[in-house]
């Protein structure tokens, strides 16, 4: 079976994912703490093709745990979401978007590409990268130069003296808990150094609402197109879901 490398595995859409492939690959699931990793481990403990690990994809020393592994898919999910305004929004976070987000994954893929003669590249970026977010334009700059990366990663990868293929899901919004944890966070800080002190209420009640509308309870329309980049002999470069949101920013962009 091939070896199927995660990161950022801990829940949401990765976890949903995980669970319908699990007993066709060998999966090393890595997450961010061990805290984390004790959860995983109990969750999979009946799963023999499951591999838990610790990997902090920022971190050099954790990285070293994956030479000894023959990497033939990658699926790049780990990620962290900063919120706040790009007025205001401290530059720590902002860097740790950038950071673990763009940084550290290209890093990862460059060590995955160098070490092997055929590999799957497959990013989870986001339509976050494609439509400007008010009071999240750290994560969304830092998603949208993630999608970048990996268009001009597709051609240059077709000139190695290798097979590299590489896929780009770009989800929408579902509800998974990641994006009000996002919104929330800068609220920790907001209420005491911001432009808009006066104004919290009103972000927070329709960040609310925004939620509630467009967030997707089922997670099924994108975790089969992740299992489609997964499975398929040649697979497309990009995947997008759910639909309507797929279509929203379509039309957006060609308009703006």
């Amino acid at each position: 079976m091939k070896n199927v490398l995660i990161t950022g595995a801990r829940s949401g859409i990765i976890a949903d994912v995980i669970k319908r492939i699990k007993n066709n690959f060998n999966l090393y699931v890595t997450v961010h703490t061990d805290s984390e990793l004790k959860a995983a481990e109990r969750v999979y403990k009946n799963d023999k093709n499951v591999r838990c690990m610790k990997l902090d994809i920022t971190n050099t020393e954790d990285l070293r745990k994956l030479y000894e592994i023959n990497v033939d898919i990658l699926i790049c999910n780990g990620a962290v979401a900063e919120s706040g305004s790009l007025l205001d929004i401290p530059f720590d976070k902002v860097r740790d978007n950038f950071e673990v987000n763009f940084f550290s994954n290209l890093k990862l893929i460059r060590d995955v590409i160098n070490k092997s003669d055929r590999v799957r590249i497959i990013v989870i970026s986001s339509l976050a990268g494609k439509v400007p977010m008010p009071f999240l334009g750290s994560y969304s700059s830092s998603k949208a130069a993630l999608s970048q990366m990996m268009r001009a990663l597709r051609f240059e990868s077709k000139l190695l003296d290798k097979r590299v293929d590489i896929c780009l899901i770009e989800p929408g919004l579902y509800r998974t808990g990641f994006n009000k944890l996002a919104f929330d966070k800068k609220y920790d800080y907001m209420d005491y150094e911001s432009f808009f002190q006066d104004k919290i209420e009103i972000i927070r009640r329709a960040e609310n609402v925004f939620l509630f509308l467009f967030e997707k309870r089922s997670l099924n329309s994108i975790s089969k197109k992740i299992i489609k980049a997964i499975l398929s002999e040649n697979p497309r470069f990009y995947y997008r879901a759910p639909l309507e949101q797929s279509l929203f920013v379509k039309i957006y962009n060609f308009f703006f």
